[in-house]
């Protein structure tokens, strides 16, 4: 009878217990078909906006537009050579458009297993991206001579973005090395290079280098401010870099560099061959991740008077008869920026893949 009884009052606890993890349970289930119905009818009106009542005709103005109830995509229609190649000399946007399939068609073949080594990628990135100054600039093979001021629109911001990478890559590898190395006076002054650049934002530095830095250099020194501003993206870009490739370095095994230097391996081919492989291999997201952010970052540039996509992109529509239709303008826009950016994200998430990063 004393068992009986002391099990009697356990009874409505747990069924109390029971029934506030099925009204928790309940709740739940019910507040995520609200979201997602929200989100549903939130995608929908975003699909009807974009496409079902949206204009499209090269002959619609305003009127028409806002008729319709959707988006005017017109504007696009009308002004889409100014969004991507602004200020490029009309009758020369095919040197434009040649140029920027160079520059995509280089990093299609850098996805190619077979091209995975530095030497041919080292080549097919120099040859490439010559290919695209040379077009892009001309003066030479009968090209005309086209000055860095008139380039604009997508092959500008490609143009800033491919140099940047291609000149702050190997400058992050010789940094990493350099803040790595046993010789404290050299680790040092290297860190507070990377320390000091890391805690300067972006757009300072774009204006030290566009706008600060002629005032400081003699006129032979100074260059086009383009470059300028190309090598202020390189150094920003190294000195976040040169921080992932340490981390890949520090996170490589003791035992490999100790094994090299046990079969005689120099400094040099012990970097080239056993460690920075690895490294690289470590740090492929973050890396990735880096590529994505320095190419969304290049619409800054605008700050310092550069006509890049996002310029291209407000010419467009600040016009009296398109000043209403900045929205489908901004969307396009953002459109080119999320194809790049997704594509270069994928693409690290199959190397991922590839490469067997995170299974154990």
């Amino acid at each position: 009878m004393s068992e009986l009884n002391l099990s009697l009052p356990l009874a409505p606890t747990v069924a109390r217990v029971a029934s506030r993890r099925v009204i928790k349970r309940l709740l739940s289930v019910l507040l995520s078909a609200a979201c997602l119905s929200m989100l549903i009818w939130v995608a929908w009106l975003c699909f009807e906006w974009a496409f079902v009542n949206a204009t499209v005709s090269s002959d619609a103005r305003q009127a028409e537009c806002v008729a319709g109830g959707g988006a005017c995509w017109s504007v696009i229609v009308n002004r889409w050579r100014l969004i991507f190649f602004g200020l490029y000399p009309f009758e020369e946007h095919w040197r434009s458009v040649a140029a920027c399939s160079i520059i995509v068609v280089t990093v299609i073949l850098s996805c190619v297993p077979a091209l995975w080594t530095a030497t041919r990628l080292g080549i097919l990135w120099l040859v490439g991206f010559t290919g695209f100054y040379i077009l892009m600039r001309g003066g030479l093979f009968g090209l005309s001579l086209i000055r860095e001021e008139q380039w604009g629109g997508l092959s500008l911001t490609l143009f800033i973005f491919s140099a940047s990478v291609l000149i702050g890559m190997p400058l992050a590898i010789v940094l990493a090395l350099l803040r790595d190395t046993k010789l404290p006076w050299i680790s040092k002054s290297t860190g507070l290079i990377i320390d000091t650049i890391r805690s300067l934002p972006l757009l300072s530095i774009l204006f030290a280098f566009a706008v600060v830095l002629p005032f400081m250099l003699p006129d032979m020194m100074v260059g086009e401010k383009l470059y300028r501003v190309i090598v202020a993206y390189a150094l920003y870009f190294a000195a976040y870099q040169a921080e992932i490739i340490r981390g890949g370095l520090q996170g490589v095994p003791k035992g490999q560099d100790e094994a090299a230097k046990a079969m005689g391996m120099s400094y040099r081919h012990r970097m080239a061959y056993v460690l920075l492989p690895q490294a690289f291999r470590t740090s492929l997201p973050a890396t990735i991740n880096q590529f994505v952010v320095a190419f969304m970052e290049t619409s800054l540039v605008v700050v310092v008077g550069f006509f890049d996509l996002l310029a291209s992109g407000n010419a467009a529509y600040r016009t009296a008869e398109w000043t209403f239709a900045f929205v489908e303008v901004y969307a396009f826009i953002a459109a080119i920026y999320f194809i790049f950016s997704f594509g270069l994200s994928q693409y690290g998430a199959y190397l991922e893949r590839r490469m067997g990063l995170g299974k154990r």
